[in-house]
This record gives structure tokens, sequence and C-alpha cells, in this order.
């Protein structure tokens, strides 16, 4: 109960800033890798800090989750995410939803969900599930930097999610409140959880070549 509590105030914190960052900065990127880091060391020891249905699955693949908490961490991840982007709705009157940048093609923005969704599990797995790695204390920012580079130079492309949680929260936000459709919404799950498989499947081989995990 414990870890699924912290899932959903970790994501619920982490997606607070997503949904009221907007991307009206160029320091958003900034923002969300500090929420997501200081979200990892706030429950990284309770619940692993996932705070993202890819993650999660990619933790599943690697068999360091069970099915059952699967289930559980998605459920709170996603009650998060509505809970995250309806409040931020109350809190600026906007809800502008998740789309790729003006003129990208779908599959450009797939592709680039997967390859920094991809790169986003191969450092969790290396630097927070890995035995040669274990009890280090930067797992976190690494996470977190991971995260704010891959929006910085994805998110004009793609919309920058890399989390099923954050393109499910954003795309009904946006129905709910600004008369937004659901079109662009299976990128925002088909993109991550396929790069998380390539993520888990990259960590797999480094395990392979003689890397502990």
């Amino acid at each position: 109960m414990a870890k699924a509590f912290t899932e959903l105030v970790g994501t619920f914190f982490f997606l607070t800033v997503i949904a009221l960052s907007g991307g009206a900065s160029v320091f958003a990127p900034l923002a969300i890798g500090l929420a997501l880091t200081a979200m990892i060391y706030m429950g990284g020891h309770i619940s692993g800090g996932h705070y993202n249905p890819a993650v999660s699955f990619g933790v599943f693949l690697r068999r360091k989750l069970s099915a059952t908490d699967l289930v559980v961490y998605w459920a709170a991840q996603l009650a998060a995410a509505i809970l995250a982007f309806t409040i931020a709705y109350l809190m600026t009157g906007r809800s502008a939803g998740i789309h790729p940048g003006a003129g990208v093609q779908v599959l450009r923005a797939v592709a680039v969900e997967t390859v920094f969704t991809a790169a986003l599990v191969v450092v969790i797995l290396n630097v927070a599930f890995t035995k040669a790695t274990e009890g280090n204390s930067y797992f976190a920012v690494a996470i977190g930097f991971t995260i704010a580079a891959a929006i910085f130079v994805g998110g004009p492309i793609s919309g920058g999610a890399y989390n099923p949680a954050v393109g499910i929260g954003a795309t009904l936000g946006s129905v709910l409140f600004a008369g937004g459709g659901w079109s662009d919404l299976w990128i925002y799950i088909v993109g991550p959880l396929a790069g998380s498989a390539i993520g888990v499947g990259i960590n797999y081989v480094q395990g392979a070549l003689g890397h502990a995990s």
C-alpha cells in the first residue's frame, strides 16, 4: 500500500509541474527534470520512484516488479495524472493537451517518443536497478537530467511526454475542458511502451556482455 501511495503522490507532484509548465518557458524542461529528481529522492526508496507507466513496464519486463504491482502502479500513476491535469486546469484555466509539433509527421513523433523513452529506461535500469550501482546517491540526478535533455531536444518534435500517464492526463484534460480530441493519444502510449521494451533489451545485452544486473 505504501508503494502505491508513493507512486500516486510522486506522480501527482511531478505531473503537476508538467501540466503547469505548458512549454511556456525555455526553462520548462529543466523545471520538469528537477521535479522528477526531487520526487525520485522522495519516493525511490519506497516504490522505486517510477511515476511513469513505461518505466514500470520496463522494470516489470526486467523481472524486478511483479505483474500485480505493475497493475497497481499503473492505476496509481493514471489516477495521479488525471488529478494533476485537472488541478492544473483549475489553477490556470488552460488545458492545451499534448500534440506533435506543427507540421511534424506522426511517425517522427512516435520515433522521438520511442528513442528517448528507451534512453530513460536504460539509464534507470543501470543507475537504480543494477547491483554494480546499488546504493548510489546520484541515481535521481541522472534520471532527472535524462528527462530534461529529452524534453529540450525532443519536445518540439513529439510534444516530449515519454510517459503514457502524461499523454492520458493531458489528453483527457483537453477533451474535458477545451473540446480537444483523442487522435494523438496513441503516440504517447505506443511510443513510450515500445521504447521501454527497447531499453530493457539494451540493458539485457549489457548484462549478457558482462555488466552485472
